[in-house]
């Protein structure tokens, strides 16, 4: 991380803000001490109201909104080498592992996530070492713990089991009481279970209705791991907030989760990334599972789209991983777009989007007055195409730099 001076101008960008679909020129970004954005406009009209700032000349950089991946797993621990790493670390290994991780992920240009389980409340303790400056990483909204019934997706690996009604109740308060922003449901089974199928229903609808009811009495919106239609329509209808996956979504499902708001985060990746299910050494019958959902994932987004659900960028691989020669979180969008959605919605849905469904969207996911400067650069246009983000080279979050590969943000004296 390099310091940030008192103020700084950054001046010659070429600005995509996250409310328009285009790209302007020439524009000026004040950002103050604090990390937040005092002003935009040209780099003239700027820098004659920001004066003793110090100024960053951009060389006509892309500068846009700075990522979040609305499905992360920090301590991922996929069946096979993975979990048995995270299973047999102590909690301190663990949030190394994960700090690890958090940094490569802002690394990556993803400046927000949204953890959707983790285990041993390492996240609570790495969100506030993050927002002391201790670590670097990511804004952090976590859910704590995934929930599910017993032996329900995910109960080797993040998730807290609980039975009936009054034991999800308790189950949502002990996240709530830890600090959760959310809270995340398993309500079928999913690809890295072994011992159950996607379309295997998990939840009895009272034990749905008893985690919507205390979240959202709380003030939290909730979220479920989610692969079969009927699972979907069932909790959708006791007032689910958000689903996961979706692998195996309806034509007809996706026109009501339109009518009731109810977003979706497709996280495409994982119905087609081989080759990482392989370089992370998880058993065949995972990778089988994985691969032959594809098809029927591809659709579920399809639907999704063709219907106006609203629909967030996650990536549930980690959003820095190495694919097809860029990261998840790239690919992610990439998939998103060649199953149709539109290049400006596609960005809208890795930054605005996200900060709406987050309810941040006051603080993040756009270049405006009165957010956070959470920037990245890039030296492609990304309203031409999110390939684009391909060219990033360089990462700003709250004001401060993480990542300069070209030295635009250097003291003159030592470019």
């Amino acid at each position: 991380m390099i310091p940030a001076p008192a103020d700084r101008v950054l001046v010659d960008c070429a600005v995509y803000d996250g409310v328009g679909d285009g790209v302007t020129t020439d524009r000026g970004i004040w950002i103050d001490r604090t990390g937040e954005i005092r002003a935009v406009g040209t780099s003239d009209d700027v820098l004659s109201e920001a004066r003793g700032a110090t100024v960053v000349d951009m060389a006509g950089a892309y500068v846009m909104p700075g990522l979040t991946n609305m499905h992360v797993h920090l301590g991922l621990g996929l069946p096979g080498g993975m979990a048995e790493a995270v299973q047999r670390a102590n909690l301190a290994e663990l949030v190394l592992l994960m700090a690890d991780s958090a940094r490569q992920t802002l690394h990556s240009g993803v400046t927000t996530v949204r953890l959707v389980g983790e285990t041993r409340y390492a996240d609570f303790a790495l969100r506030k070492a993050i927002d002391a400056g201790a670590v670097d990483g990511p804004r952090i909204y976590t859910a704590g713990h995934a929930l599910c019934c017993t032996g329900g997706h995910g109960w080797d690996a993040d998730a807290l089991e609980a039975d009936g009604a009054d034991g999800f109740r308790r189950a949502v308060r002990q996240q709530l009481r830890a600090g959760a922003d959310l809270i995340k449901v398993c309500i079928s089974g999913g690809i890295a279970g072994e011992h159950e199928q996607i379309d295997t229903p998990q939840l009895t609808d009272g034990e749905m209705a008893a985690v919507l009811e205390i979240a959202h009495d709380w003030g939290r919106k909730v979220t479920a791991h989610a692969g079969p239609a009927d699972t979907i329509v069932r909790a959708v209808e006791l007032g689910l907030d958000c689903v996961e996956h979706g692998y195996e979504l309806t034509d007809d499902l996706t026109r009501v989760m339109a009518e009731r708001g109810v977003w979706y985060v497709p996280t495409i990746t994982v119905s087609r990334c081989e080759q990482f299910f392989i370089d992370s050494g998880v058993p065949g019958w995972m990778m089988d599972r994985a691969l032959s959902a594809g098809p029927r994932h591809w659709e579920s987004l399809q639907h999704a789209l063709r219907n106006g659900v609203p629909i967030a960028l996650g990536s549930d691989m980690p959003p820095h991983a190495p694919y097809d020669e860029t990261t998840a979180t790239v690919r992610e969008l990439e998939f998103m777009v060649e199953a149709g959605m539109p290049v400006a919605d596609a960005l809208r849905a890795a930054t605005v989007r996200p900060a709406e469904w987050l309810g941040a969207a006051d603080r993040i996911g756009t270049i405006q007055a009165g957010r956070q400067a959470d920037l990245i650069a890039l030296r492609d246009d990304p309203t031409r195409g999110v390939s684009a983000l391909r060219t990033l080279h360089l990462v700003m979050k709250a004001g401060r730099v993480y990542r300069d590969d070209t030295g635009l943000t250097a003291p003159r004296g030592r470019r």
